[in-house]
């Protein structure tokens, strides 16, 4: 049996899986994958996002609206987001996030979205999902300033950015998420980073259907993948694969609380 490992973070009702879902969860689970968290990432979607989730045993889902959407989207609203978050399958909010590679003109208006969702985060206790990329600065400040006013669980999804960033988020007790890109062989400096993180805040995803690791790069990314990642953490750490999936199923588990329950309870 391969080690059971978590992909925190996919995409199962894009249209890349329409036609292929039952087996992608099939070879997710061969590979050792045992629980998924599909995301929603407009929130006109939701109801899709939960029919999947409600389908397939082990797939979690979270909601939100991603930033690169904010400006096109309508603005979502604490009680919308904590509404949602009543579902037992619904287990963290977002993504949500800053980003100013493609849309920094819309800048305002993703951080308005942003402090909407930690809001709700802070509300319903559930780990705020964050996509962060070219707004290192102000991400860092953002989430600092509300963690200060009320504190909140954080995972930053498909880390990618600076030194700087990763240590704001390990030093509020934030996760840092380790995607196929900490896999590509020009993503030395960020391999450094994750190697230098405390094991014990270190999540795995896949970002499915992108990001896909070598051998697969260039071609759909799905959950089976996370055990690809999932090796190139272990070497990272020097652990064996089953010791560095343990270690990030634990680190899951401690962060998507309502995920860890239903493990418990199935």
């Amino acid at each position: 049996m391969p080690p059971q490992i978590v992909d925190s973070h996919c995409h199962l009702d894009f249209p890349d899986f329409a036609d292929d879902l039952p087996g992608v969860i099939a070879r997710a689970r061969a590979a050792g994958v045992t629980r998924m968290v599909t995301i929603c990432t407009r929130l006109r979607q939701e109801p899709q996002v939960r029919a999947i989730a409600e389908t397939f045993e082990g797939v979690f889902y979270a909601a939100g609206t991603h930033p690169m959407s904010a400006a096109e989207e309508p603005m979502a609203t604490v009680d919308q987001l904590v509404a949602l978050a009543r579902h037992p399958k619904f287990v963290g909010i977002g993504e949500t996030g800053l980003d100013y590679h493609y849309t920094a003109d819309s800048a305002a208006v993703q951080q308005d979205s942003l402090r909407i969702h930690i809001t709700a985060a802070q509300e319903t206790g559930l780990p705020l999902i964050i996509h962060a990329r070219a707004a290192d600065e102000d991400m860092a400040r953002i989430l600092a300033q509300a963690w200060r006013e009320r504190p909140y669980g954080c995972v930053m999804h498909c880390f990618s950015s600076g030194p700087e960033l990763a240590r704001a988020a390990l030093d509020l007790g934030f996760y840092l998420s380790m995607s196929g890109i900490a896999a590509f062989p020009r993503s030395a400096e960020l391999r450094a980073i994750f190697a230098a993180a405390p094991l014990d805040r270190i999540l795995l995803e896949t970002d499915s259907p992108y990001l896909a690791p070598p051998p697969h790069r260039g071609r759909r990314n799905e959950p089976a993948y996370t055990a690809l990642t999932a090796q190139v953490g272990a070497d990272l750490f020097g652990l064996s694969p089953e010791d560095f999936a343990a270690a990030t199923s634990a680190n899951f588990d401690r962060l998507f609380t309502r995920a860890a329950r239903a493990a418990q309870a199935a």
